[in-house]
């Protein structure tokens, strides 16, 4: 009888060690992909361009056996000056768990380069991934484009203003959804109108190093690295979902603002509002299990999943 227990306990212990970690379920949500493994696999500092200068390196995290599943690529926020792609919280995960491949990208920050430079590294990532990703079990015309704060004024300027993918040879309509995070530069002249004023009427200094000198400080650059200035029918714009803080004065103002040019450009647009958060908080919940924003994104991807 005690040899028995010993048996049973082995077998148990073997059954308990043997089991994958970090399995993706294979659900509704990303349906058309074709993943096999029940195990994820991770690839770091991939360069996107050749030679790669400094940060033109990319994170691809997928399930191991993945065959043309969406992408999500992902660019991280930090006004422009700081961040790094390791800054992803729980959504590569969440996002494998459902089948996706997930991409975190680097690109060059202020001061070293320009705001252009910045903008054309993330597109010339974005290209790199179209272009290869298909190796790595993602499918490259079922690309969503995702990013926080300073990230979400580069994914919708990349999903909007088709220049700088055009570069790339990226059309449009491989484009399926953008998501935008809690940004607040959609529209660079209005925020920058915002901020100095409040300043000036509360009699405090200007910033150093604002909105204005980042862009450029020139009027011109600042109309032009605008999501909303390059918003027009016909063009193949993707999807937007636009996620924001709802008790934030400036990222509520600027969600909605992107919202209604694209609406009226026949544009499909979806805002949501996150209450009881704040600007680092939404971005770190996305994945939480109940989390009311990541419902949303999911339910926007499902529903554009069935187009």
């Amino acid at each position: 009888m005690k040899t028995f227990r010993w048996f049973r306990l082995f077998c148990a212990i073997t059954l308990i060690t043997s089991l994958p970690v970090w399995a993706p379920s294979q659900t509704a949500w990303a349906q058309g992909q074709n993943v096999t493994s029940s195990e994820s696999a991770v690839e770091k500092d991939v360069p996107y361009a050749e030679p790669a200068l400094e940060r033109q390196v990319l994170d691809i995290y997928r399930p191991s056996n993945a065959k043309n599943a969406p992408v999500i690529f992902w660019i991280h926020g930090g006004g422009w000056q700081t961040g790094d792609k390791s800054q992803v919280q729980l959504k590569p995960k969440w996002f494998v768990d459902q089948g996706f491949v997930f991409v975190s990208t680097n690109y060059r920050l202020l001061p070293k380069v320009p705001m252009e430079t910045i903008i054309r590294d993330v597109a010339k990532s974005l290209g790199w991934v179209a272009k290869n990703i298909g190796s790595h079990g993602g499918d490259p015309k079922r690309i969503y484009v995702m990013g926080h704060s300073a990230g979400a004024q580069l994914a919708a300027l990349l999903c909007i203003d088709d220049r700088y993918l055009a570069a790339e040879g990226v059309p449009f309509s491989s484009l399926k959804g953008c998501v935008p995070v809690d940004g607040d530069t959609y529209d660079i002249p209005a925020i920058i109108e915002t901020a100095e004023t409040r300043r000036r009427v509360h009699k405090q200094p200007q910033a150093k190093y604002g909105h204005r000198e980042k862009f450029g400080n020139d009027p011109a650059k600042h109309v032009d690295f605008s999501a909303v200035t390059h918003v027009a029918k016909d063009k193949g714009i993707p999807p937007f979902l636009i996620l924001y803080v709802s008790s934030h004065p400036d990222t509520s103002a600027q969600a909605q603002r992107l919202d209604a040019v694209l609406k009226e450009a026949g544009i499909s647009s979806t805002l949501f509002g996150a209450k009881d958060s704040e600007h680092s908080k939404l971005n770190n919940d996305l994945g939480v299990p109940d989390d009311p924003a990541s419902e949303a994104l999911k339910k926007f991807i499902a529903a554009d999943a069935k187009k």
